[in-house]
Order: C-alpha cells, then sequence, then structure tokens
C-alpha cells in the first residue's frame, strides 16, 4: 500500500464512526416515522380483523424491526466504506428503493386500511430486498448477509399481510 493509499484509507476510518451511526439514524427514523404515520401501534380496525392463529404478538414488532434497521443501517454502512472497486449506484439505489418502499406500507396497510395494496406493495419490497443484498454483495458479503434476517422478516410478513388481506375480503 503506497502513501497516498494509506491517507485515503486513514481519512476513510476517521469519518467512519460518524457515517456509521447517520446510517443507523437515518434507518431507525424511516421506520419510527413510518409507523408513527402509518398509526401502526394503535388501530383499532388492525385489532378488529380475522388474523391466522400464527400472526405475532404484537409486543414483538418493535424489537424485531429495531434491530432489523440497525442492521440495515450497518449494512449500508460497510457498502459505504467499501474500497472494492466498481460503481455503487445500483447498490445505494436499491437500498433507497427497498427503504422507501419500507415506509410506505405500514402507510398503506395500517393508515389507509388497504390490505391489498399493501399485500402489491411489499411483493415490490421483497424484489427490492433481493436486489439490493445481490447488489451489495459485489462489496461486502457481510453487508449482504446482514439483511438476510430482513429478507426472512418481510418475507413472513408478505404471507401474513396476504393472509390478513384473504381472511377479511
Amino acid at each position: 500500500m503506497n502513501q497516498e493509499e494509506t491517507k485515503q484509507q486513514d481519512a476513510l476510518l476517521k469519518g467512519s464512526g460518524w457515517r456509521l451511526a447517520l446510517y443507523i439514524v437515518l434507518c431507525e427514523t424511516i421506520g419510527i416515522v413510518s409507523g408513527f404515520l402509518g398509526n401502526a401501534g394503535k388501530s383499532v380496525w388492525f385489532d378488529s380483523l380475522i388474523k391466522p392463529s400464527w400472526n405475532p404478538p404484537s409486543y414483538l414488532f418493535a424489537p424485531v424491526w429495531t434491530t432489523l434497521y440497525l442492521l440495515m443501517g450497518v449494512s449500508l454502512w460497510l457498502i459505504w466504506k467499501s474500497t472494492v472497486a466498481g460503481s455503487k449506484q445500483l447498490p445505494y439505489f436499491f437500498f433507497g428503493l427497498q427503504l422507501t418502499l419500507n415506509f410506505f406500507w405500514s402507510i398503506l396497510f395500517f393508515r389507509l386500511q388497504a390490505s391489498g395494496a399493501a399485500f402489491a406493495e411489499i411483493l415490490l419490497l421483497d424484489i427490492s430486498i433481493i436486489l439490493c443484498i445481490y447488489f451489495f454483495r459485489r462489496f461486502s458479503h457481510l453487508a449482504a448477509w446482514l439483511l438476510l434476517p430482513y429478507l426472512l422478516w418481510v418475507s413472513f410478513a408478505t404471507t401474513l399481510n396476504y393472509a390478513i388481506w384473504q381472511l377479511n375480503s
């Protein structure tokens, strides 16, 4: 490693902690604002719906989502600090797309009470997470793996969304 590369790496690591905190706060804030706007925790409508027997208890959602948003922030940070050559445009695009779709799902499902539209939207979210993982993998295998629990949870949520939509149509 030459002197210029060492300087660049040192500069990258100096701002690294702040960038990590920023990405985690960004992801957590998206989740909090989405939940607040979607009225997810206080939905009389949702409480009145017929749900499958395997519907998780409501107290489980906040800690699960908090953990998933944390993992998403760390994953994004790993992509940012990756020194693998190549354009990061597609990884960033799909990360932004999945985060945007994630944000609007709660609003569609809880606030607008549109479980069918929310189901269509969450299918797009599933696809965007898969593409995000695919493009993250080129720059960091760890970053891609950190998104796997998120994909699994959203896949479960997709199945749950579909079941609720069908049970209440």
